[in-house]
């Protein structure tokens, strides 16, 4: 049981359709029809329930297949790994545990471009998985001796004969404590001493394997960390940052940033931070609290990634993963799985650009590209109001901004006052009701929740 000095403020506003939906982005990746009305029916509280604890995994729709009809095979083919966990976003039952390993992919940042094996790049997936709302330390520490970050930072190049920097750098200044905050040049070499002792074998036509730590390449000696002395070995190396000072407020803020677009108001990093600590670092009870609080509800609007977009744009149509283009159509846009562009993952604020967008509009297109109405087959109304509401019904009814439902109302009259002659007015409805659905996909309000 938490006490009063670790509550942050809890949401009393209305919970309806709106707000769940705005929690189903922010926690998942939007919601499939109908799903933001069965949440709002929960309450907060029995919604941020269904998703920490959402039961057994179940996958619904028809499994993921390449442009040949194919099985996907993640470990071999390129993008597929990108397809097969799309492919999870958008079947699973679980989207905050899907959501949540995509955090720690970024918050732990590995790239396959220096890893160089698929196979590795999943397996630290389903630690991250395996760990989404359990113990940071207990993350941190599976991090640090995983396979894939120990070829992504030079792990198993990490003696006592020849330290390696990598690894203890970003350790202190990405993972756990942030640039400049606590630490010194001397705190990372020595760090650097604390981290030796993995090593790898590597065998043609196999790559690397058989990870594992060899004393007998460990530095023994005595290190002088945050100005303590010890004979620190990889784990006290985790540990003395969990342990610092600066940890809980580097935690709370970078974990929070993930949800929330503004900074959290003082007392409640601090609430937050108590929660932390005294919940011997577990992760659960401070994203159980980000999600009820306040701001998440009454504060601006987030912009989607391109994978949250793209997923729930397909959740949204009703579509899975029958094509391989996913995997290039969200490299274009700035976020393609098991590559983020360097140790400190994307950058949130460069979400959104005239290239980017560009890309987000090639993927709505993608996307409803196989549900396009044809007008010799299908007689759409020849009214404005009830061709945007059947587009939005396409989208499963979603809530737009007076400014965007006025803009579509007003290209959707224009559009209709050019059909002047009786095969127009019968082709034309259909045709604006395709670019309608476009339209909506591509609006501010379905870039931002």
């Amino acid at each position: 049981m938490q006490d009063a000095g670790s509550r942050s403020p809890v949401y009393r506003g209305q919970f309806g359709p709106k707000q769940a939906e705005r929690l189903l982005w922010r926690a998942g990746f939007g919601p499939r029809r109908g799903e933001a009305e069965a949440l709002a029916k929960k309450g907060l509280n029995g919604a941020v329930k269904a998703l920490t604890a959402p039961g057994r995994q179940r996958f619904s729709g028809p499994t993921p297949k390449d442009d040949k009809g194919r099985r996907l095979a993640p470990g071999d083919a390129w993008g597929h790994d990108h397809l097969w966990w799309l492919d999870r976003m958008v079947r699973g039952n679980r989207p905050l545990m899907e959501r949540m390993t995509l955090v720690w992919h970024d918050w732990f940042a590995t790239s396959n471009e220096g890893v160089g094996s698929q196979n590795l790049m999943l397996r630290q997936n389903r630690l991250f998985r395996r760990y989404w709302l359990g113990s940071f330390e207990h993350l941190l520490l599976a991090v640090t001796r995983d396979p894939a970050m120990l070829l992504w930072l030079s792990g198993t190049d990490n003696s006592k004969w020849s330290p390696n920097e990598n690894y203890a750098r970003e350790l202190m200044e990405l993972f756990t404590l942030g640039a400049g905050r606590g630490y010194t040049e001397r705190d990372v070499r020595e760090q650097a001493r604390a981290l030796t002792g993995f090593r790898n074998d590597w065998k043609q036509g196999i790559g690397p394997y058989r990870f594992r730590f060899d004393r007998e390449r460990h530095d023994l000696g005595t290190k002088r960390v945050f100005g303590r002395r010890g004979r620190y070995d990889w784990r006290d190396a985790c540990r003395l940052c969990l342990h610092h000072r600066n940890h809980p407020s580097f935690f709370v803020r970078k974990l929070w940033g993930y949800f929330i677009p503004t900074d959290p108001p003082r007392a409640t990093q601090k609430a937050l931070e108590r929660r932390y600590v005294r919940g011997h670092y577990a992760v659960r009870p401070v994203v159980e609290a980000i999600l009820k609080h306040p701001h998440l509800y009454e504060g601006p609007r987030m912009v989607k990634s391109p994978i949250v977009y793209t997923a729930g744009l397909l959740r949204a149509a009703g579509r899975g993963i029958d094509t391989e283009s996913w995997t290039w159509l969200c490299a274009n846009a700035g976020q393609q799985l098991f590559f983020p562009p360097n140790v400190s993952g994307w950058n949130d604020d460069r979400w959104l650009d005239t290239a980017s967008y560009q890309a987000r509009w090639d993927i709505a297109g993608r996307v409803t590209r196989t549900s396009t109405l044809d007008p010799n087959k299908v007689q759409a109304p020849l009214d404005a109001d009830k061709l945007l509401e059947r587009a939005l019904h396409f989208w499963g009814s979603p809530p737009l901004s007076t400014g965007t439902r006025r803009a579509l109302h007003a290209y959707t009259n224009r559009a209709l006052a050019t059909a002047n002659s009786s095969w127009k007015k019968k082709s034309y409805p259909a045709l604006i009701e395709n670019s309608l659905r476009h339209l909506i996909a591509v609006s501010p309000d379905f870039q931002t929740s």
